[in-house]
């Protein structure tokens, strides 16, 4: 079998399973119900996200956000010398910091991490400002470019819009070779998704119906294709899972027992992207979901109540929720990013129900980002990597 019919078998097969730091002071047990036991802070985050190493999980997501809570690159500096196997997946909010000081930071922190850092590119307002889409997409396109060149060449020569550099790119090199980190991104506006099928590697979707994540998969092969382009394909998503699904229903009930909706309104509209499309796209799937708040089998709405952005879970017993995964995963997803209240619980909680039934892969290393490549796990042996 060559290299690239062994890639794409493991990708039909395999998944990359990541979980979720909370970073930004969004864990609770109780959604709507503030406990400082959950609150933000590096023992606490750090806590979840090594779990997460140990239990198998091959990247987690560090998010970007102006609220009470850690910043993003401090905290991936910190947490970098404490993993050895997991990737992490470190937002930049794009426009945040100067373009080449930026290409210079991700290359050192891809060179601590020996190759496992993949990027999040995100593109809404800066804390402190509003500005149209057009010139948030148009900022972000200039700042990718400017990080591929500073990546791949020996110089970065760029003249736009919004920058002009003429650099020497040495200082820029990261330690992954093809093409530098995966870039991960995640938005609906026509903008957004032309933004990620000419210049990204992931697009990140928020949870919809199996129709619905069917057609924008292939939406978005369509717009990569007009750039002579692929993607992959990933979901960021909640999970509940127990040992029975009488169990795991009533746990996602007692997640929103104690949740005054003016509150979870506040919580909803505080985010920088309270606004966005994806926003309410997630709004116009709470409102038509059943009395209970499922919008189809194991999809459960009810944690849009009291967050902004993904707002729906996979709920289910063991056998119910991997199936749910093998159904995205069928259409063509390949990325998965899930999270759970609390945090760590909910990470034990999958990594010991789930996970020892999913073959997982490392994208970055399946694509021929790291040198040293890591193949994908065999089934029931995710833990052990």
């Amino acid at each position: 079998m060559n290299k690239h019919a062994s890639v794409r078998k493991d990708m039909g097969e395999a998944a990359e399973i990541a979980w979720f730091a909370p970073i930004c002071d969004g864990d609770d047990r109780y959604l709507g119900e503030r406990d400082e036991r959950y609150k933000s802070s590096w023992e606490h985050t750090s806590r979840i996200a090594i779990t997460a190493e140990e239990q198998g999980f091959r990247n987690i997501l560090l998010p970007s956000s102006y609220q009470v809570g850690q910043d993003t690159w401090t905290f991936a500096s910190a947490l970098a010398t404490l993993t050895t196997r997991i990737n992490l997946l470190t937002a930049i909010r794009c426009g945040e910091v100067h373009p080449p000081m930026l290409a210079r930071a991700i290359a050192t922190l891809d060179h601590i991490l020996k190759g496992r850092l993949t990027i999040n590119i995100i593109s809404s307002d800066l804390p402190g400002h509003k500005e149209s889409s057009g010139l948030r997409y148009g900022r972000s396109a200039e700042v990718i470019e400017i990080l591929k060149q500073a990546w791949t060449s020996d110089r970065i020569d760029f003249e736009g819009e919004f920058y002009n550099f003429h650099l020497d790119a040495s200082p820029a090199k990261p330690y992954q070779q093809n093409g530098g980190p995966l870039l991960y991104f995640g938005g609906y506006s026509d903008a957004g998704q032309e933004l990620c099928a000419k210049h990204c590697d992931v697009y990140l979707m928020w949870p919809e119906t199996t129709p619905r994540i069917e057609a924008l998969i292939e939406q978005m092969k369509s717009k990569a294709a007009r750039h002579g382009r692929n993607l992959h394909f990933g979901l960021r998503i909640h999970v509940i899972v127990r040992e029975t699904e009488e169990e795991a229903r009533s746990a996602a009930r007692e997640l929103v027992s104690r949740l005054d909706d003016h509150i979870g309104m506040g919580i909803r509209e505080r985010a920088q992207d309270a606004k966005s499309k994806g926003v309410q796209r997630q709004t116009e799937l709470r409102e038509a979901a059943d009395k209970e708040g499922y919008i189809e089998d194991h999809l459960w709405a009810g944690i849009g109540r009291a967050r902004s952005g993904c707002g729906v879970a996979i709920v289910g017993d063991p056998d119910q929720v991997y199936r749910k995964i093998k159904a995205f995963m069928d259409l063509g997803v390949r990325a998965f990013i899930l999270s759970g209240y609390p945090h760590y619980e909910s990470c034990l909680l999958f990594g010991n129900l789930v996970m020892p039934r999913l073959k997982t892969i490392s994208l970055p290393h399946l694509l021929g980002r790291v040198p040293d490549a890591i193949p994908a796990s065999p089934l029931g042996t995710a833990k052990r990597f």
